[in-house]
């Protein structure tokens, strides 16, 4: 089998939930950007997304799902599509799309990880079509059927904050990371007044987008104690380049902190376990470029004797259906995986598969791992048209 021809599609889904507004966020972080191109030009917030499509000879494809994050990857939709096409795919043609490892070092550049993962996730999804698995036994084996749910809450007022909890408890979400990172003292009553709002059962984290100083991140760890808060992890508490003060505050407090914004690679995440400045490491596959990088990311985690969080990395259901396979891989991950794009648009999926990975969520506050061959999942071409 040879690959064929690696093309790209844009997607552009507008959004009636600007969801990480700053306006009275609990953030110093302004995080529009993130999910919104706003600008004469398109008024509106959006979210965008490359599909990435490799054909065969042998008339299999797979497909894959890059996310374009300016804010958070610095990464384009044009960018992504303008490396796939003309830099990045080109050099997949006429290559057995089985050698993944040795592709993907051939697309390995410093930047792109998010073109990069779109690629990986479309190899992965043709290997296993053409093998009759699922990704996660590809990957060398499933280890759970259902993943369960957290979603991101944006900073705002304690009782906006916990109100949004309310409303997606409704729908069965049992674990949240609210955004915080701006005055220890008002995010911690941010903290105390969700956890009374939504009980002493449900899932509670918190990330602060590297908006504290190492005291203030130990003030806020002390208080949420004093609140008897429950918080199970403290994300990213200061620069991402802070490896130094993320281990001072690590020594200084007993809630475990993970590594966000300073674990992209593989080479980060070795570099925060020599300096001994996380207990938990953020793996995105947009971030690490790819399910390759992120398992081994997540062995390199597991060497150390640190856990893993899978984060939100936005996405449609190629992309939800990735991550669950990757949960599905992984050994062991700690708590919930964050799906906050489940509370921003559907997953575009043919059929069942739409709703199955989509709120309300069952009970068990849990999505179904797709157990078809590949990612398991088909787009739906009519909901992506209507996006064009």
């Amino acid at each position: 089998m040879k690959i064929t021809n690696v093309r790209t599609t844009p997607i552009r889904i507008p959004l009636t939930k600007f969801f990480y507004n700053s306006e009275g966020a609990g953030t110093k972080r302004e995080w529009g950007g993130r999910l919104s191109r706003v600008s004469p030009k398109r008024p509106s917030p959006i979210l965008e997304y490359v599909l990435v499509h490799i054909d065969t000879d042998e008339g299999i494809s797979g497909l894959g799902e890059a996310p374009a994050d300016i804010g958070f990857f610095g990464q384009t939709i044009e960018a992504i599509q303008v490396a796939i096409d003309d830099y990045l795919g080109p050099q997949l043609v006429n290559k057995d799309p089985f050698e993944i490892e040795y592709l993907m070092d051939l697309v390995d550049y410093r930047e792109n990880s998010c073109a990069k993962s779109g690629i990986d996730l479309a190899l992965h999804d043709l290997a296993g079509k053409a093998r009759g698995i699922s990704v996660s036994d590809f990957l060398g084996g499933t280890h759970r059927t259902r993943i369960p749910v957290a979603i991101e809450i944006a900073g705002g007022s304690p009782d906006d904050m916990a109100n949004e909890c309310l409303k997606y408890m409704k729908q069965n979400v049992r674990a949240f990371k609210p955004k915080i990172g701006s005055i220890p003292e008002e995010d911690a009553d941010r903290l105390r007044v969700i956890r009374d709002a939504v009980g002493p059962d449900i899932s509670l984290r918190a990330d602060a987008n590297r908006g504290y100083s190492v005291a203030e991140a130990v003030r806020l760890c002390r208080l949420a104690n004093k609140y008897d808060v429950g918080l199970e992890l403290l994300e990213q508490p200061v620069e991402a380049w802070d490896l130094p003060g993320m281990a001072e505050v690590r020594r200084s407090v007993d809630i475990p902190i993970e590594a966000d914004e300073s674990c992209f690679t593989v080479h980060d995440a070795r570099a925060i376990v020599r300096a001994e400045a996380a207990d938990v490491l953020n793996i995105k596959i947009g971030k690490a470029g790819g399910l390759a990088r992120a398992m081994e990311i997540s062995r390199i985690a597991g060497e150390a004797g640190l856990q893993c969080v899978l984060g939100t990395g936005f996405g449609m259901g190629v992309k939800i259906a990735a991550k669950l396979q990757l949960a599905a891989a992984i050994e062991q991950f700690t708590g919930a995986v964050e799906f906050t794009e489940l509370g921003l648009h559907g997953p575009m999926l043919k059929g069942e598969q739409d709703t199955l990975l989509s709120l309300p969520l069952d009970e068990d506050g849990c999505l179904p791992v797709p157990t078809g061959p590949g990612l398991g999942v088909e787009i739906d071409q009519k909901q992506i048209a209507s996006t064009s």
